[in-house]
């Protein structure tokens, strides 16, 4: 089918909430969900696309058809539903992974609880998933130092135990295993402590002690996992942390304060999805694919969500707390990640660091090669500039540069910034080296003035992108724009440009303390009587600065010099 005939489709959708899906012949290529349909599906046909994956998609289209429900609600959970099932190639990612861990719990023949990945319903309860193996481990652990008759290896060699006693057991306290299970944690402390008063009043005393124990490491365990006020019970938290291409969302369960499951969902975003939109679909996927019945969700930000869920955004107290401890898992999970892509693939590390700079920045091209300047003098004594190159995103230490000041008078950074960016294009240009995709200036818009004019000097400012970055509220100047841009204070692009920054004061700081070193004992030593330019070179060649020469011993410098004339300095050094 034709755009045009697309667009016209399109325009006779109903205005009605439901789920779309475009088709590339016979494959559905994207499903998405919509409150009205006519509007939405439309905008694909009349807008112009920033993005190439949009406008891609777009081009792949050759059918639509469409599902029309009651509610935007009803639209969501359809949407996730059929993403999942059918998978389409520009969705975001939303597999269910079937290989997680589940309890269960098997009452005949004889009755034992252990974690499995398979789900075979006619065996036993089922309880889960868990995110990895030793969460389940570590609760049956739990259940089985509380209730020692579930240790069958145990009963069987001290033999206290039989296959009935066991079930009598067991029947009498499956309601509190089940509620160790799915963390509820203080209704087995209450039904404990029941249990001890009424043993303790009926002077059952060495069968309260018993229950005593149990208390104990219900309660040490109830400290240790306890993270807010524990009347917060039955609550799922979601964070979301994300990037060009990915999005992280991180999931926690909350019973009695304590945290009894946390899971981070990675997401691989295929077109442009805003962070409502991919986590809207995360809290319904992960609310399904971990059975949670919970009727409040804890939100960085509003989503509309089924009714029956209460929608709670906090802006301080323990929930707001839970949303910060959510996006440091999604955050650190996502850091893992890409520390691992850093290792196993350092040059896609590298593209997506420049693709996103590319960004950020506005550039017509990726920053592959970056330079930065910056000035540094004491009152106007021995001016001098640095110059630090980073390739792909790394320093390229080697095309570090140093610049003396020529011809300048008195502190004069704008002179300065134009002089050193002009000597080295320069030379670039004279010796037909590449030059840089991005140059940065230390400073604002008076440095950044200097900078252009040197490009202009040189008729390549079509070539070379140039940008200052101020300081004080790291903002990000280009030439022909007016207003500051400012850029996220967590992105990596910030990050880089902060680098290069730093490293260029250090080189400059570092290099101008060398010429003053330099200049104080050249200066130092031209007052010395006896002491010829032979013996001059030598003693600045040794001691660098003139509080080393000054701290030097007589014998040291009757040994360099010789003996009259070491104890003729050593003496001038003195007075």
């Amino acid at each position: 089918m034709k755009q045009s005939e697309l667009h016209l489709q399109a325009k006779s959708l109903p205005e009605l909430p439901g789920v779309y899906q475009f088709y590339d012949d016979d494959k559905i290529i994207y499903i998405g969900k919509a409150k009205n349909l006519k509007k939405r599906v439309s905008s694909y046909f009349t807008k112009n696309h920033d993005s190439k994956k949009t406008r891609l998609l777009v081009k792949s289209i050759r059918k639509i058809e469409q599902i029309i429900v009651d509610t935007e609600m009803d639209a969501l959970l359809l949407e996730n539903n059929l993403i999942k099932k059918y998978q389409p190639k520009y969705n975001i990612l939303l597999k269910d992974d079937k290989s997680y861990p589940w309890i269960c719990i098997v009452k005949e023949p004889v009755p034992d609880i252990f974690y499995t990945r398979k789900v075979e319903k006619r065996r036993g309860e089922y309880y889960g998933p868990f995110t990895n193996v030793y969460s389940a481990r570590f609760l049956i652990k739990l259940i089985k130092d509380i209730y020692p008759f579930l240790n069958h290896d145990l009963n069987h060699m001290i033999k206290k135990e039989t296959n009935e006693s066991i079930k009598i057991k067991f029947s009498e306290n499956i309601k509190s295993i089940r509620n160790l299970i799915k963390g509820h944690f203080r209704k087995s402390i209450d039904e404990l402590k029941e249990k001890m008063k009424l043993l303790s009043k009926n002077l059952k005393y060495e069968k309260a002690q018993d229950i005593k124990e149990k208390l104990e490491i219900l309660y040490n365990y109830q400290a240790k996992s306890t993270i807010v006020n524990s009347n917060i019970s039955d609550i799922d938290v979601f964070a979301l942390i994300s990037d060009e291409s990915y999005a992280y969302i991180n999931f926690l369960q909350i019973s009695y304060g304590a945290v009894i499951r946390s899971f981070t969902l990675e997401v691989k975003k295929k077109l442009e999805e805003s962070d409502k939109e991919i986590l809207s679909l995360a809290v319904i996927e992960l609310k399904q694919r971990f059975h949670s019945n919970s009727k409040e969700v804890v939100l960085p930000f509003k989503l509309n969500l089924p009714e029956s869920i209460k929608v709670t955004v906090p802006k301080t107290g323990d929930k707001k707390k839970l949303i910060e401890l959510s996006e440091r898992n999604a955050k650190f999970y996502r850091i893992d990640k890409l520390k691992q892509i850093k290792i196993i693939d350092p040059e896609a590390h590298g593209n997506r660091i420049m693709e996103q700079a590319k960004k950020d920045l506005q550039l017509k091209e990726k920053p592959i090669q970056i330079e930065c300047f910056d000035n540094s003098n004491l009152m106007g004594t021995n001016p001098v500039a640095s110059c630090v190159v980073f390739k792909n995103g790394k320093p390229s230490k080697k095309d570090y540069r140093h610049f003396k000041i020529h011809d300048i008078d008195g502190p004069d950074d704008f002179a300065s910034m134009e002089q050193v960016i002009y000597r080295r294009l320069k030379r670039l240009i004279d010796y037909n080296e590449t030059l840089p995709n991005l140059i940065i200036v230390d400073g604002g818009k008076g440095q950044l003035s200097s900078g252009v004019k040197s490009l202009q000097k040189l008729n390549v400012e079509k070539k070379v992108a140039i940008i200052g970055i101020a300081k004080r509220l790291e903002e990000i100047f280009k030439p022909d724009d007016r207003l500051p841009l400012y850029i996220d204070k967590k992105s990596e692009t910030l990050k880089l440009i902060q680098q290069l920054r730093n490293e260029a004061h250090r080189f400059a700081i570092n290099f101008h303390r060398d010429q003053r070193s330099k200049g104080a004992l050249k200066s130092g030593i031209d007052e010395l009587k006896g002491v010829g330019p032979v013996l001059k070179d030598k003693l600045l060649n040794k001691y660098k600065s003139f509080k080393r020469l000054k701290d030097a011993d007589e014998k040291e410098l009757m040994k360099f010099l010789g003996k009259t004339r070491g104890r003729s300095v050593f003496n001038q050094l003195r007075n």
